[in-house]
């Protein structure tokens, strides 16, 4: 299956059941706005977790209509999330949403031992693009959970993505390792590890998706590009899914996608027991809105 536009995820949530989400910390515009949208389309049930009169002015002040919307007041933040949180451990929502909050407080929330949203499995971050010059929907990882992951946690954040995408229809995703380079050098630690991937990839200890690298960006999304390199690869050109060497790299391509080529964007926190709707502060309603049905079209419920 080929992803082409964002709005095509609508399509992947006809006929399935609406999933319920809960906001935590509910009483901010954006956040309010784009849940309300989603739920006006019929894609979730909005769950508001937070400071009821602030909830119900910034619906006013904003021609919001959250009529019939179930809402628990708790104007404690701490609180809010922690009431969030645990709504999804006990399956009485299917995606947590961050509102007004900061991340490393939901974060916390989200890892807390007794009573969060652990699997075992690394948290990441997905962002899905739409990026008018390229062909397809494509994705990008990590860009703002994990630092300077190593070999073990790169393999952890490509089996989320990966995992993420074939929910999407996506059988085998094509995924390029970047690097700055396209040959393996021993002064790139970078190279060293997509050359890892690539081979453990091959022998099957890392499935469901090709993975090709190092592979510079321009190879990875041109394949005009690598034939003028003599770059033999079935991924080159045709990428799904880039993963990238570090957040810096990451933070930088997103961002650059967002305000230079006006990519449209959906991003999600894989690898909780459900998905987190988690975006950045400079991120559209639009933005929200496709992050929501991103996690809505990879959660559990049916």
């Amino acid at each position: 299956m080929v992803l082409k536009h964002l709005s095509e995820l609508k399509e992947l949530l006809v006929d399935k059941p609406t999933r319920r989400m809960v906001l935590a910390a509910a009483q901010d515009q954006n956040s309010l706005a784009s849940a309300i949208m989603a739920a006006r389309d019929g894609f979730i049930e909005p769950i508001l977790v937070g400071d009821k009169e602030s909830i119900l002015k910034i619906a006013s002040d904003h021609n919001l209509d959250i009529t019939g919307v179930r809402m628990i007041h708790e104007p404690d933040t701490d609180m809010a999330v922690e009431i969030a949180v645990k709504m999804v451990r006990s399956n009485q929502a299917d995606i947590l949403m961050k509102g007004k909050v900061g991340t490393s407080t939901l974060l916390k929330a989200v890892l807390n031992k007794e009573w969060g949203l652990r699997s075992g499995a690394l948290l990441s971050h997905f962002a899905f693009f739409e990026v008018e010059a390229y062909h397809k929907l494509i994705a990008v990882t990590d860009v703002a959970m994990n630092i300077a992951p190593n070999l073990q946690e790169k393999i952890a954040i490509v089996n989320n993505s990966v995992a993420c995408l074939n929910k999407l229809g996506i059988e085998l995703p094509k995924v390029a390792v970047l690097g700055a380079v396209e040959m393996v050098s021993e002064n790139m630690q970078a190279t060293l590890d997509a050359a890892l991937l690539s081979k453990m990839n091959q022998r099957d200890q890392i499935r469901h998706c090709l993975i090709d690298g190092p592979l510079a960006f321009d190879n990875a999304v041109s394949l005009e590009s690598a034939n003028h390199k003599g770059i033999r690869s079935d991924v080159a050109g045709d990428t799904d899914l880039l993963l990238m060497p570090d957040i810096e790299v990451g933070n930088v391509l997103y961002k650059s996608l967002v305000f230079f080529a006006h990519a449209g964007v959906a991003a999600v926190i894989l690898g909780a027991t459900a998905p987190i709707v988690l975006t950045s502060r400079s991120d559209s309603d639009q933005a929200k809105y496709y992050s929501i049905l991103l996690a809505a079209a990879i959660s559990k419920a049916d």
